[in-house]
């Protein structure tokens, strides 16, 4: 069993940055592959980055890539996403999750496809 705790959320304006941390505790964090979702007020939660185990393949939704940086820390047991040049439409809650797979090199979009998820943190984005 898993538990990821998110940090690194707050009120931030336009053009500005935030790092986000996905702290994992409960098993091997070095046989999940990571992704980062996010869900916006009166919406569905999107899938927004992703990080294969070894960290050697990501993934981003299109609007995100050039702005956005997923990676991780094995030793530390931690997956961070750098989000940059902030734009309002990126204002959501955050979510980390946690998949558990034997492909050190995989990386997943689907909701669906993660076991374990944690309880998010807020991202605001002021215009």
């Amino acid at each position: 069993q898993v538990q990821l705790v998110e940090s690194g959320g707050g009120l931030v304006q336009a053009g500005g940055s935030l790092r986000l941390s996905c702290a994992a505790s409960g098993g091997t964090f070095s046989s999940y592959a990571m992704g980062w979702f996010r869900q916006a007020p009166g919406k569905e939660r999107d899938f927004v980055a992703a990080i294969s185990r070894s960290g050697n393949r990501t993934y981003y939704t299109d609007s995100v890539k050039g702005r956005f940086t997923i990676s991780r820390d094995n030793p530390k047991n931690t997956v961070y996403l750098k989000m940059s040049n902030l734009k309002p439409e990126d204002t959501a809650v955050y979510y980390c999750a946690a998949h558990h797979t034997s492909s050190s090199g995989g990386y997943y979009t689907a909701e669906r496809s993660y076991e374990y998820w944690g309880q998010g943190t807020q991202v605001t984005v002021s215009s």
